[in-house]
């Protein structure tokens, strides 16, 4: 089989999927080294001699299906350097995870996953989205198109007057995708098409020319096939929902302005809110999905999609020139998520309260729900109750413990009015049909009894005109309703109260009186590893506490054993240090807690995933 140039210095080479070759043009026959993309069985090495090319430098893949790069471990032994998705990294250098924990029984997870590599290939880096690469000569824009998988990116290559996109599986032909069942991530739900409605109008807007399938033949009128496939995928998504989704409208129009300052982002997963600034400016509240079409099932990384959709309909319809500053209201990867691509992307900086920049930091220190796979370090650090400037706004943040321990309401003066940013505080349902908000806690996210009352009095002292909350609608405020708020914390710490034996042992809402920090850590076999024990006395009284450490066989502990005397609620820390014996993924050790006569059991655990010594 022979290649087939497409284009000048790129070929296509039909294999399990179509691979394609770039060169720099402008290299000397025989010292060429060319750029895939995708690279399917391998038979791309082959035809290097016939096309004056040396070697195979790197391979950019569109997304992590075997059909795509069943052959990656030959590309490895070539020398090549193998680039991926970010979304998708894990299924390609760490795939063993994936099949090890992937749900087999009563499953209702339909992403295909499942069509991963059998197994992990060495990755160089991950391909940095809405940016260039700059491989051998080669420039290429990456673009994310999510659709056929949920991390799946595009290539643009301009050249010679054209830019031709490589596409991967987002589409097969004008009006026409490779596979439907891939782009089916849930059980019920049509999350993936939407997607492919999405991506066909952003990659449409991104001036293709020209489009390069990973299936299917080159089609020379991209933006007609595109928009041909996102009118027909549309149908699809429509013919599946009791009535119609206006994808179109999403994309074009994604803020609703709440005051002539104050946009609200209606299309992401939480409530991300933007201040906009007269430099031109803009501030955001929260960013974690953007432009989201739902929330597929599974926990990993490649569930997960964070993007800048909304980006452009920003600057174009408010003039926004920079984002500079994201602000966080908590932790949670649906308020987070998109930070760190704000910030590679666009400059933002990230100023996090000091209350929630450790746990964002360190999301491997504490056993919280809803985190971010990696730290996100603070660009600045942001004292509570203290108030602080962007441009011509003055915000404060202000602890509000009760949807989680770690997180803050912001309040800020806007277009003559006082608004309050609450994150997930409250479900508000508006008042709707006569239904009441109610308070939105999760015990591990370490809830205690009047953490409601306190954000209670902190709204009163703020006065607020509007309520801005992490998904809901936004709240206009009146007396009446601050007076509920406190009246339902007084009912939630009531009924705990009721349902707790706080008199006898009290050990709060959580659960928890110890506590082994890190949650999660990895280490070397032989190496130490370092360790926080924090017990609380739960009893009424002054008690001894006792405290002996679980280990797996063959591990050892500076302090196996440990003895505290503690007041009645006191709480104490103590460091020790355990050595792992073996290899093994989430070994797990334990603390075994008495206080008094009170036996707790192997109360708290930790994780550790420990490798072998470093040759």
């Amino acid at each position: 089989m022979t290649a087939t140039a497409i284009a000048r210095g790129v070929w296509r080479i039909a294999d399990t999927c179509n691979v394609y070759l770039i060169v720099d043009p402008g290299a000397p026959e025989g010292a060429r080294d060319a750029v895939a993309v995708d690279f399917g069985s391998g038979l791309a090495l082959d035809h290097l001699a016939e096309l004056g090319i040396r070697r195979i430098s790197d391979v950019l893949m569109t997304h992590h299906h075997r059909d795509q790069g069943q052959g990656l471990p030959l590309a490895a032994q070539h020398g090549a350097r193998i680039h991926v998705p970010p979304v998708e990294r894990e299924l390609f250098d760490r795939v063993e995870e994936m099949w090890e924990s992937r749900p087999l029984d009563n499953d209702y997870l339909l992403r295909q996953d499942r069509f991963s590599l059998l197994a992990s290939v060495p990755v160089d880096a991950a391909v940095p989205e809405y940016r260039d690469v700059d491989l051998s000569g080669v420039r290429l824009r990456v673009v994310p198109t999510p659709g056929h998988t949920i991390g799946s990116v595009s290539y643009l290559l301009q050249r010679d007057g054209e830019t031709i996109g490589f596409s991967g599986d987002l589409i097969f032909a004008p009006g026409k995708v490779w596979s439907l069942a891939a782009t089916q991530w849930s059980y019920t739900q049509n999350e993936g098409p939407a997607m492919t409605v999405l991506s066909s109008h952003m990659l449409a807007r991104e001036g293709v020319t020209r489009l390069a399938p990973s299936h299917g033949e080159v089609m020379d009128d991209a933006a007609s096939a595109l928009l041909q496939l996102a009118a027909t995928m549309q149908e699809y998504v429509d013919s599946r929902r009791s009535y119609p989704w206006d994808l179109l409208a999403r994309l074009d129009d994604p803020y609703l302005a709440l005051t002539p300052h104050l946009l609200l982002n209606r299309t992401s997963m939480s409530c991300s809110y933007v201040v906009l600034s007269e430099t031109g400016e803009a501030l955001i509240i929260d960013y974690g999905y953007d432009m989201t079409t739902g929330l597929p099932p599974g926990q990993e990384r490649a569930s997960r999609r964070p993007w800048l959709a909304s980006l452009p309909a920003l600057r174009q319809q408010y003039g926004v020139t920079r984002i500079t500053v994201a602000l966080p209201t908590h932790y949670h990867d649906d308020h987070i998520a998109g930070m760190p691509l704000l910030r590679d992307v666009e400059g933002t900086e990230l100023w996090i309260p000091e209350n929630v920049a450790p746990t964002m930091a360190d999301p491997w220190l504490e056993d919280l729900p809803c985190q971010w796979y990696d730290p996100i370090i603070a660009d600045r650090i942001l004292p509570l109750d203290e108030p602080f400037t962007w441009n011509e706004y003055t915000f404060t943040a202000h602890a509000q413990p009760g949807h989680t321990l770690y997180a803050v309401a912001y309040s800020l003066q806007i277009d003559g009015m006082t608004v309050v940013f609450t994150g997930d505080q409250q479900e508000g349902l508006g008042g709707r049909d006569g239904r009441r908000d109610i308070m939105n806690y999760q015990y591990r996210n370490l809830f205690r009894i009047g953490d409601y009352a306190q954000s209670a009095a902190l709204y009163r002292r703020i006065g607020p005109g509007l309520m801005a909350s992490g998904h809901w609608e936004p709240r206009w405020v009146d007396d009446e309703y601050l007076d509920y708020l406190a009246t339902a914390a007084q009912q939630v710490d009531g009924l705990h109260r009721r349902l707790l034996p706080l008199d006898e042992i009290g050990i709060g809402p959580d659960g928890q009186a110890a506590r082994l920090l890190p949650y999660r850590s990895t280490a070397e076999v032989g190496e130490e590893v370092g360790f926080t024990v924090r017990v609380r006395n739960p009893l009424p009284e002054r008690a001894a506490a006792r405290i002996a450490l679980v280990l797996p066989l063959g591990w050892r502990s500076s302090q196996p054993e440990l003895a505290l005397d503690l007041g009645p609620s006191e709480e104490a820390s103590v460091q020790l240090t355990v050595t792992p014996a073996a290899v093994g993924r989430r070994q797990r050790l334990a603390i075994d807690v008495t206080i008094g006569d009170l036996r707790l059991g192997q109360h708290a655990e930790a994780l550790v995933d420990v490798s072998g010594p470093r040759p």
